[in-house]
């Protein structure tokens, strides 16, 4: 499982300065990111820096295919149950794919209004003109060097935020 670690650097050079040597240590440049305001993204920062998608447009699609999914097929089997409807294990079937075809369609509409999770639970760094620095790897070891080698640049780590009933 990949961890994520959140750095916030007080201008864009810095931010690059860190996320050059967590780079050179190993990390894969598709598991390290830039993050800042709109305007620092879209003049000052190359955008094989930037993160991949800045809105939820894809975790939400992907948790509307399978809750989508599930409800067809719950509903199909339902349907299935009743002798008077006689329904075909076909039509189970089809009901799952139509239920996780709509399910995505609409979750991803939503999400990609919605801000992806580390500019919401980072907002309040983003909007003082900070950059953030992230980079997520499933190896602790690597993490901890290439975090020492990003808070020797002059970045500092944030804590991170934890989310759902539990946290």
């Amino acid at each position: 499982m990949k961890t994520r670690r959140v750095f916030s650097a007080p201008d864009l050079q810095a931010a690059e300065a860190a996320l050059h040597r967590a780079l050179h240590l190993g990390i894969q440049p598709g598991h390290a990111a830039l993050v800042g305001r709109p305007e620092i993204e879209m003049t000052q920062m190359p955008d094989d820096e930037k993160e991949g998608s800045p809105t939820d447009f894809l975790p939400a699609a992907m948790r509307g295919l399978i809750g989508g999914g599930v409800v067809g097929l719950v509903i199909g089997l339902l349907a299935m149950a009743i002798p008077a409807v006689d329904v075909p294990l076909a039509a189970v079937a089809l009901c799952a794919l139509v239920g996780a075809l709509v399910g995505g369609w609409a979750a991803a509409l939503a999400g990609s209004s919605v801000p992806s999770e580390v500019r919401r639970d980072y907002r309040s760094e983003i909007e003082a003109g900070k950059v953030l620095v992230v980079i997520d790897d499933e190896d602790e070891r690597l993490l901890e060097r290439a975090s020492d080698a990003i808070t020797a640049t002059g970045t500092q780590r944030l804590h991170p935020v934890h989310h759902g009933l539990l946290h």
